[in-house]
């Protein structure tokens, strides 16, 4: 059986389990009550039985005679539900309330000793019958004495108990059913715990289960640890592997970047500048690899890290006034300086970089970088006045590759590894119109994005 919640199917089983044990202890309950009150009758009956036999003797003529009945009002009502007779040879007495019925003798002999039988009675009701054969002379004959009781009696008390009871173990079942409902929360509370711990694995490769589990899990613990130790240990090798591969590369990139010098001064133009252009394109790919490395080792090692955006993008701006296109622009901050986002400094510093440079390129007069918290989370955005982008090209220049332009500089990987970042760290990068005219790109942390970031590079 798969699927469904476990604490559901504990919590039905226990409670099916109690259902089942109260209905057995009512059956049981109720078959004890109905031969306690059955003795208890039994004990009552012989008395009576005791008293008749007290008080008879045997007339000459062999009839017997009662010098005392007993007082019961039931016994003188007719079909009271308390009935005796004795019976001789010669004749038998009775009770008024049996009126012209009379009780049967016993199918076999009687000992001389009290014996109870269910035997059908008078009025066509089911009668508990106690009796026994007396001689009252030594000489005489044999009388033989009965005394019954109505069994409805019985049966009311026997109902009356059963309702009473029922109610008691229903109102039973369900604080039990409350206590199961307790104890399965208590047994699976490590579970819980369980449930924090492999949230810490899905977002830190370096994190572990912790310890101090039951026994019963604590193999399984174990084995959840030493796989998110070889899946970091394999995280680790390829990470090492994409930058010593990225690094090895430089080397023959520099010694091409040589070469295309050595052709563009034989006067090979042409080739120089296609040999240039390839260059380029994998040094970008290269510095973009060796970005998300660092990216994927700051992640690992300071996964709850926050930056302050306004020191990143001060930094930023600083650097890019210096340079041809920043010289034109005018820069305007709009950050709180206690404003926090949920990503490392070298994390934010690539996102931010690419969507200022890629504003201070297309920007005419005005780039704005603003930044705010708000109940839903924290957002930072890059605008500026330049042509902005068409309706539905976003997506196009958020794909790897993609570009704003495609006669311009560059490979169109900035905005890709900003977007990887973003996602990185719980976040997504969003395009749109500005009010100044231009592009507004906007990076958009969510209230606890940090929960369940994607990993690196998915998209």
């Amino acid at each position: 059986m798969t699927g469904g919640s476990l604490r559901w199917r504990l919590m039905a089983g226990g409670m099916l389990a109690i259902l089942a044990a109260l209905a057995v202890s009512w059956l049981a309950m109720t078959w004890l009550f109905e031969r306690h009150i059955e003795r208890r009758e039994t004990v009552e009956l012989t008395r009576l039985g005791q008293t008749l036999a007290a008080s008879l003797s045997v007339s000459p003529d062999g009839a017997p005679l009662i010098d005392t009945a007993p007082g019961d009002a039931r016994s003188r009502k007719a079909a009271g539900g308390l009935y005796w007779q004795v019976s001789a040879p010669r004749g038998a007495e009775r009770s008024m309330s049996l009126w012209d019925q009379t009780l049967k003798p016993p199918p076999r002999p009687q000992s001389e000793a009290w014996s109870t039988r269910i035997a059908a009675g008078p009025f066509d009701d089911r009668i508990l019958l106690v009796e026994r054969s007396i001689r009252p002379d030594r000489n005489g004959p044999s009388v033989l004495i009965q005394v019954a009781s109505d069994e409805k009696a019985l049966g009311s008390a026997r109902r009356e108990f059963g309702r009473d009871l029922a109610l008691f173990l229903a109102g039973l079942w369900v604080v039990l059913s409350a206590a199961a409902a307790v104890q399965v929360s208590l047994g699976l509370a490590p579970l819980a715990w369980m449930k924090d711990d492999l949230a810490r694995l899905r977002r830190s490769p370096s994190a572990r289960m912790s310890g101090g589990h039951p026994r019963e899990i604590a193999p399984l613990v174990e084995a959840i640890n030493a796989l998110a130790e070889a899946r970091e240990a394999d995280l680790a090798r390829a990470r090492r592997r994409a930058g010593d591969l990225a690094h090895s590369l430089k080397t023959p990139l520099s010694a091409l970047s040589a070469q295309s010098r050595r052709a563009r001064e034989a006067g090979a133009a042409e080739a120089a500048d296609g040999l240039d252009s390839a260059i380029a394109a994998v040094g970008a790919a290269l510095e973009a690899e060796l970005a998300r490395a660092r990216a994927a080792a700051a992640r690992e090692t300071s996964f709850t890290a926050q930056s302050s955006p306004l020191d990143v993008v001060e930094r930023l701006v600083d650097v890019l006034e210096r340079t041809a296109e920043g010289e034109r622009l005018m820069f305007d901050i709009e950050i709180d300086a206690d404003l926090r986002v949920p990503a490392s400094e070298d994390m934010l510093t690539e996102m931010m970089g690419a969507l200022i440079e890629n504003a201070a390129r297309f920007g005419r007069r005005q780039v704005r970088v603003s930044g705010a918290a708000t109940a839903h989370g924290v957002a930072l955005g890059v605008e500026d006045d330049g042509p902005g982008i068409d309706d539905g090209r976003a997506g196009a220049a958020l794909a790897r590759g993609g570009r704003l332009d495609e006669a311009g500089p560059g490979h169109g990987l900035g905005l890709a590894i900003a977007r990887d970042l973003a996602e990185a760290s719980g976040g997504i990068l969003r395009m749109d119109r500005s009010v100044l005219g231009g592009l507004r790109a906007e990076l958009v942390w969510p209230a606890g994005a940090r929960s369940a970031p994607k990993a690196m590079g998915q998209s």
